[in-house]
């Protein structure tokens, strides 16, 4: 479970500044295992551990997406409903430079430029998620609502099976 408690980061400084509740859960870090490591090691729902994705728009701009660990994000349906000609992921150097955390350890909290953020709107029908705390094997649990505060992620529904 829990070990020792883990150094700050942005993202916590970040949840601490806006006074949300949160839990630190450390687990050890598998490369490209993903939210079925961190499920499996904090032994809790994949569909409960949120993906923070960072994607591009055709422009190159970036933007955040919230997705469920157990889902896959429609980029098709997420550029329509976001008035995008097309979203692509970014490449994991791109993604560093906008948010300033690492891939494997990116949080939507605390980026080092403010991005506009997409989330699965059943996110917010879980009653606890776990998300990335800044670094590479370490998850907060929140209250999906004080994300949807302090974040004011736009609601989209792009999921698709895994």
């Amino acid at each position: 479970m829990s070990k020792s408690h883990p150094s700050e980061t942005p993202a916590t400084t970040f949840l601490r500044q806006h006074q949300v509740a949160f839990s630190s859960h450390v687990y050890n870090y598998e490369e490209h295992g993903g939210t079925a490591v961190s499920s499996r090691e904090l032994n809790v729902n994949e569909h409960a551990v949120v993906k923070t994705l960072v994607m591009e728009d055709e422009a190159g701009k970036p933007l955040i997406v919230l997705m469920h660990g157990d889902r896959k994000v429609s980029t098709k349906e997420l550029a329509r409903q976001a008035g995008m000609k097309k979203v692509v992921p970014c490449k994991p150097e791109v993604a560093q430079r906008h948010t300033g955390y690492q891939v494997g350890g990116t949080s939507p909290f605390g980026t080092k430029k403010k991005l506009p953020v997409f989330m699965e709107k059943t996110i917010l029908d879980l009653p606890l998620i776990y998300i990335n705390g800044g670094r590479r094997g370490f998850l907060v649990g929140i209250h999906p609502h004080d994300l949807q505060r302090v974040l004011q992620p736009t609601p989209v529904s792009v999921a698709l099976e895994d």
